[in-house]
């Protein structure tokens, strides 16, 4: 039983994962795009990312219990 709700939670991880608003491009990952501070999330995008977190520490969470049962 604990399978299945890692694939579902795996599942929904990666969806709230691809639906986040990246300003990155792969020039940010070299150190470039750099044009200012920080940008606050607000509404609907705030709740993804608590979402996110919540679903990768209950992903977590649940691949420990599957190691000690």
């Amino acid at each position: 039983m604990l399978s299945y709700i890692q694939i579902v939670l795996a599942i929904l991880l990666g969806i709230l994962i691809l639906i986040q608003h990246s300003e990155g491009s792969l020039g940010a990952a070299f150190g470039g795009g750099m044009e200012g501070g920080t940008r606050t999330r607000r509404g609907p995008e705030l709740w993804i990312f608590r979402g996110t977190v919540i679903m990768a520490c209950l992903f977590v969470a649940s691949t420990i219990l599957n190691l000690l049962y």
